[in-house]
């Protein structure tokens, strides 16, 4: 791996770098810069900060990846929840949360996951003492699960909205949406009870 590096097939002219200088710099931390600029390009602005802000709200080995101004960007990212009164409560909260949790109760001195820390706050009664950072605790963990539902909504979109049903009306297609993603509880109610439905209605709107 010491040895010079000669491009090509040829053994006569020297790069002038060894093989391992090769290997590391032109070909590894290039494939690395390829990957970053692919992650970059997939993700905005907005989702590097909210995993930006999630990773930092990880108590994993004594909060180890804590920054606070990544968690107040994160916190940025709802503005329904946190006006700037509360962005400021919250920064204030921050600075005496991480000095409790390094050297407070036990309880927070291995935790793995956001919602061990969660539960952690519940159960040692800190939920008011740290009410915004517990808010932004619960938010982090809802937003998996609403990326995933939106992904599923969208997924099923594309097996009902198909070239057939291209002029499907926006009413009818969510709809046929809330049938299709939830067909599991769909299977429970009977024909029966569908035309019943249908009928009742038939009934009251011929009354009107």
């Amino acid at each position: 791996m010491d040895e010079s590096y000669f491009p090509g097939k040829s053994k006569r002219k020297s790069s002038g770098i060894c093989y391992s200088h090769h290997l590391r710099i032109d070909i590894f931390y290039a494939v690395i810069d390829v990957q970053l600029k692919e992650l970059n390009d997939h993700f905005d602005v907005v989702s590097s900060d909210l995993l930006l802000g999630m990773t930092s709200l990880n108590p994993a080995n004594s909060f180890a990846n804590f920054d606070k101004g990544r968690i107040m960007t994160l916190a940025k990212c709802y503005p329904n929840e946190f006006d700037e009164v509360h962005i400021r409560d919250l920064g204030y909260q921050l600075d005496t949360f991480i000095i409790h949790m390094r050297v407070g109760n036990p309880k927070f001195s291995n935790l793995q996951g956001i919602s061990d820390l969660a539960k952690a706050l519940v159960e040692t009664n800190l939920v008011e003492t740290y009410s915004f950072v517990y808010l932004l605790v619960k938010l982090t963990l809802t937003l998996p699960v609403a990326i995933a539902t939106v992904e599923r909504a969208f997924s099923s979109m594309k097996q009902i909205k198909n070239e057939e049903r291209n002029n499907m009306g926006d009413q009818y297609l969510n709809d046929y949406l809330i049938c299709y993603i939830e067909r599991d509880v769909f299977t429970n109610v009977s024909n029966d009870v569908i035309i019943d439905r249908f009928q009742n209605i038939k009934a009251r709107r011929g009354q009107l």
